[in-house]
């Protein structure tokens, strides 16, 4: 929790961010991830200053546990002076015991970005799923919260001025925004419109914009060499043996013949599963895994 300090802007862990997604589509599938389809509500987490400190964290964390579909699960909620925003006990369950920093005894808007990370790591802890290293862990978890409907709340907790500053979570601003903005693509959603800080806002059209950039980007952009060479090769091929006919916004079309068609491999945009597809001049494939449809001219 940066707290007057410097917050760090860009996206230093764009890839971590990325592989992060792609662990949660291979450990939760496709159909189980549009279970989340709507975000956590700002009304369901929303915390007056006249409300009771304890009952009310209580009914944030046992929102966050219904949205997460944890039922059996209970969070124990307690304030204590500590370097970080909040911590939790990961054990068998079912009972779950999470320290909130006192400074949210007078930030209590705060109290919910707080709980979607820590109940995120219950629900982490329970699927099996972490990465090696604590900052590593850590992305995935926020990604994780993000991806999944309630890290909007996370993003809303940032906020800078000249005189203080506030930010929770480890993803930047920018990666909390871009992990929204691909789940915005994903489901139609629009949650800048629960923004309170502007901030926030920026950070995620910011997001948004690196978001379609990837969208945009030419299947092969993300290959390894031998990729690269492969497609070359199948492509020289394919001129030598086949008609081409050009077509404006096309590099290049060309049709298999009678031997049977070749094939590319590009990453999935969404997921980042690579993808194998046959060449036909106009590619249209859905993945595997994340079901995205793709479509693109080779």
């Amino acid at each position: 929790m940066a707290n007057g300090g410097p917050v760090e802007h860009g996206y230093p862990h764009l890839d971590t961010v990325r592989a992060s997604i792609t662990a949660l589509y291979r450990r939760l599938s496709y159909d189980t991830i549009h279970t989340f389809a709507a975000s956590v509500a700002p009304a369901d987490v929303a915390f007056a200053d006249t409300d009771d400190l304890h009952l009310g964290a209580q009914r944030v964390a046992r929102e966050m546990v219904r949205h997460y579909r944890l039922p059996d699960a209970r969070m124990i909620i307690g304030f204590r002076e500590m370097t970080h925003a909040a911590n939790v006990e990961l054990a068998a369950g079912p009972e779950y015991f999470v320290d909130l920093n006192d400074r949210f005894r007078t930030h209590r808007r705060d109290i919910g970005a707080a709980l979607a990370h820590e109940v995120m790591h219950v629900y982490l802890h329970r699927l099996d799923l972490s990465f090696p290293g604590t900052r590593d862990n850590e992305i995935l978890t926020d990604t994780a919260a993000a991806y999944l409907g309630a890290g909007w709340l996370l993003l809303d907790a940032y906020r800078e001025d000249a005189a203080s500053s506030q930010k929770l979570g480890y993803l930047t601003p920018e990666e909390f925004g871009y992990v929204l903005a691909k789940r915005a693509l994903l489901f139609g959603e629009d949650p800048s419109v629960w923004f309170t800080s502007p901030q926030a806002y920026t950070a995620y059209t910011k997001g948004m914009a690196q978001a379609r950039r990837d969208e945009q980007q030419p299947p092969l952009t993300a290959a390894g060499w031998a990729g690269r060479h492969r497609y070359a090769k199948d492509r020289r091929y394919a001129q030598d043996h086949h008609s081409s006919a050009h077509r404006p916004g096309a590099p290049y079309s060309f049709t298999p013949d009678s031997r049977g068609p070749l094939r590319v491999s590009f990453p999935c945009p969404t997921c980042h599963q690579r993808i194998r597809v046959p060449v036909r001049g106009r590619v249209r494939a859905r993945c595997t895994l994340c079901r995205t449809v793709l479509e693109c001219d080779t």
